[in-house]
């Protein structure tokens, strides 16, 4: 079974052929999807997809990006908004410092409802981080002293201290078509020493289309080459790089049925 962890069907770049990439993904073998919320506003659309499609499922959240524009969200608010019975997890949440799209303490402070209603409701938190890596360390950790709460960094591309210090808190990491790319050295780096339970796979489409894909929009069928990547940096065959990460995101996103 493929599973793609990180979606982002509700976008503009897939209004015109939505069913049609749906169905693309279905037959290359991609049997399970979550289409990712990036502000709160915009879950009603997103829910809807999950609803329309069985194996699709949901999160409820709102991206750094677009903080300043969801300012007084609260854990309660993300956590009555994540009884729909398709949401799986709260986010895509985090700090953007290379973008810097909404304040910094703007982005601190939603960031810090979407961690108390991970906790609150049980449900995974997904975590964006660009350029940030001490201070989503420092937030992490001082959040999970508090009480601990499941968490995934999504597409991770930082750097390996946070990889280790997030490790230390039970995150898992997921795997994106940046690691086909030629630069990626450093990122290869980290995939390699990553907890081997822990990891599992995502395209980020429309965005981040994997070698040999790369200039073209993003689809969920091209999850195949991400997880060809992931296999060759780790040592594994396909077959035990599928097995991997899929008891990785079952453990992770446990409200999720594994049939």
């Amino acid at each position: 079974m493929l599973i793609d962890s990180h979606v982002n069907l509700h976008s503009p770049q897939f209004a015109e052929d939505q069913v049609a990439v749906i169905d693309r993904a279905r037959a290359a073998g991609v049997a399970l999807m979550v289409t990712i919320c990036d502000r709160t506003d915009n879950f009603a659309q997103v829910a809807a997809i999950a609803d329309a499609h069985p194996d699709i499922w949901c999160t409820v959240g709102t991206h750094p990006h677009e903080a300043k524009d969801d300012q007084d969200l609260t854990s309660a608010r993300l956590a009555a908004l994540a009884s729909h019975p398709r949401a799986v997890g709260i986010g895509e949440t985090g700090l953007d410092f290379f973008y810097d799209l909404s304040p910094r303490e703007v982005q601190a402070k939603v960031f810090a409802a979407h961690i108390d209603a991970s906790r609150e409701t049980g449900l995974p938190l997904v975590v964006h981080s660009r350029d940030a890596d001490d201070v989503m360390a420092q937030m992490l950790e001082e959040a999970h002293a508090k009480g601990p709460f499941k968490l995934l960094l999504h597409c991770y591309t930082s750097g390996p201290e946070l990889a280790r210090r997030a490790a230390v808190l039970g995150a898992f990491f997921s795997v994106s078509g940046i690691a086909t790319f030629k630069a990626a050295e450093d990122v290869r780096a980290v995939i390699a020493d990553m907890p081997a339970d822990r990891i599992i796979v995502e395209t980020d489409c429309p965005y981040l289309a994997p070698v040999p894909m790369r200039g073209r929009r993003n689809e969920p069928a091209y999850l195949p080459h991400v997880l060809a990547k992931l296999a060759e940096v780790r040592g594994w065959s396909l077959a035990d790089a599928e097995a991997y990460t899929q008891d990785a995101f079952f453990n992770l996103f446990d409200r999720i049925p594994r049939s």
